[in-house]
């Protein structure tokens, strides 16, 4: 009888631990299973405004190879209206993958501690989670390459909510072509504003940028002295400093990938990077069409 006392629990108890640890099994291979551009989605936030993606595969890739032999391709599958993957690499002229490029990849690590086997999944991933562009963090180390992929990942969007899957051709060497060039957002925020950027192209050069946003009733955020100083206490910036410093940077810099941060305008300084960069692609081929965006917006949590 004693020894049935004894026998009983030592068994109660070694049957906890084969549970606990077929748990543990469970849950390291669910977190292995999520570590794909291809992972289940998150509940999504609701989305109040924009298009609904048309499912299909969209796909994007630049014409020539950079001055570092690289050049970019993008695609993304859409299924019953969400996407569920995102493929983006660089190949060199032999059709090698930068992500699978030992090389390359000690080289970038070693001088800003990120290379293209972290950041090319890191950004994949990001937009399947997201599902929204404008909402893919940049990547520290990758800053440059963080923006060129929320630049095309916006373009591919774009497409999808038009249902276009004529694939994109960027012709990111090109010299710009004299005209103007104008992009504008469809949909108001759920802060009440839409953007719009007027760039002007002569000689081959940016010489005029015209950027703000637009409320309801058509007035300029730059001009708001409410909003102007709501933004200001609470950042130590407002659309009256941050507005011109961005329009500034790109005809000084002629690149939307170098423009500066706006200290205090950290999300408004990358939105203008990412449809400047869209501008100049459009300038690069020379179409003066304006370009609609209908710009996703989700009711904030």
């Amino acid at each position: 009888m004693r020894l049935k006392r004894l026998i009983l629990p030592f068994a109660l108890l070694l049957m906890m631990m084969l549970v606990a640890c077929g748990s543990n099994e469970n849950a390291t291979e669910s977190s292995a299973k999520k570590d794909t551009s291809e992972s289940s989605q998150p509940a999504a936030a609701k989305r109040i405004a924009g298009a609904p993606l048309k499912d299909g595969t969209y796909s994007l890739k630049e014409k020539d190879f950079d001055t570092h032999g690289w050049k970019a391709s993008f695609s993304i599958t859409v299924k019953d209206g969400t996407i569920t993957k995102s493929d983006y690499n660089y190949t060199n002229k032999d059709g090698k993958l930068k992500s699978e490029d030992a090389g390359y990849e000690k080289a970038m690590k070693a001088k800003s501690g990120i290379g293209p086997k972290e950041y090319i999944p890191q950004l994949n991933k990001a937009l399947v989670s997201s599902q929204d562009a404008q909402q893919v963090e940049v990547v520290s180390g990758a800053t440059e390459s963080s923006d060129h992929f929320i630049n095309y990942a916006q373009q591919l969007i774009q497409a999808a909510q038009k249902g276009d899957t004529t694939p994109i051709e960027i012709d990111a060497q090109a010299k710009l072509k004299d005209g103007v060039y104008k992009l504008a957002e469809k949909n108001l925020t759920s802060n009440g504003w839409k953007t719009f950027i007027n760039m002007t192209v002569k000689d081959g050069k940016i010489t005029k940028v015209d950027y703000d946003f637009l409320d309801k009733d058509g007035q300029l955020k730059s001009k708001s002295t409410e909003y102007e100083k709501a933004m200001k206490a609470k950042s130590g910036t407002g659309p009256k400093e941050y507005i011109p410093a961005l329009s500034k940077s790109l005809v000084e810099k002629q690149k939307a990938e170098e423009v500066e941060v706006v200290s205090g305008a950290t999300h408004s300084s990358h939105a203008f990077s990412v449809y400047s960069a869209q501008l100049i692609n459009a300038a690069q081929k020379g179409e003066t069409t304006p370009i609609e965006v209908d710009n996703l917006v989700f009711e904030e949590k």
